[in-house]
């Protein structure tokens, strides 16, 4: 790490200590991507940061989501896990057709949280990196008008963007997509 860095990281601990907080559970990865996300601006990343503590033990109090908080997420069966990429990411797929608006607005929070958290972690084992990335398709087959959720979009993002500090990975990828077409044979 860089000299530079780790002033600024060390700027910043002191910082979030000023606001009330502790960064001692956090190691300099995870300080990192806050650091990262506010161009390197050691008082906004400090703010950020508290705003993620804050955020973090509201929604999630015990630190994780247990599977019997979000039941009716898990049985839609929408979502799976299909293991590491090449490249060492974790691979999602979001069937788009089954799922519905959800009735309890919360409980879905929770299970982005509960997703997020389990694909993150089945990539890194052992502790943080910093470059915790996971790779996303969304299958779109035989999805109608009652299954689009810009509710569900605009959180599942927001979580991405604000609470999972991927602002910057997502600047630059988010519309990086491919499609990828059946094509008829015969």
């Amino acid at each position: 790490m860089e000299k530079s860095h780790e002033l600024e990281l060390t700027q910043m601990r002191k910082s979030v200590e000023k606001l009330g907080f502790s960064t001692e559970k956090y190691g300099d990865p995870t300080l990192m991507r806050f650091l990262i996300a506010r161009s390197m601006d050691t008082d906004k990343a400090s703010k950020m940061f508290v705003q993620w503590l804050k955020w973090r033990s509201s929604l999630v109090p015990n630190g994780f989501v247990v599977e019997s908080e979000v039941p009716d997420q898990l049985e839609a069966r929408k979502i799976f896990l299909q293991g590491l990429s090449k490249t060492g990411y974790p691979v999602m797929i979001v069937q788009a057709c089954k799922h519905y608006p959800p009735k309890d607005h919360l409980q879905f929070k929770k299970f982005v949280v509960y997703l997020l958290d389990k694909t993150i972690a089945s990539a890194v084992k052992g502790g943080e990196i910093g470059n915790e990335k996971l790779i996303g398709v969304l299958d779109f087959q035989n999805i109608t008008y009652r299954n689009v959720d810009a509710r569900g979009l605009i959180t599942g993002f927001q979580f991405l963007q604000v609470m999972y500090v991927l602002r910057n990975m997502l600047k630059r990828t988010l519309f990086h997509v491919s499609y990828i077409r059946e094509t008829e044979q015969g």
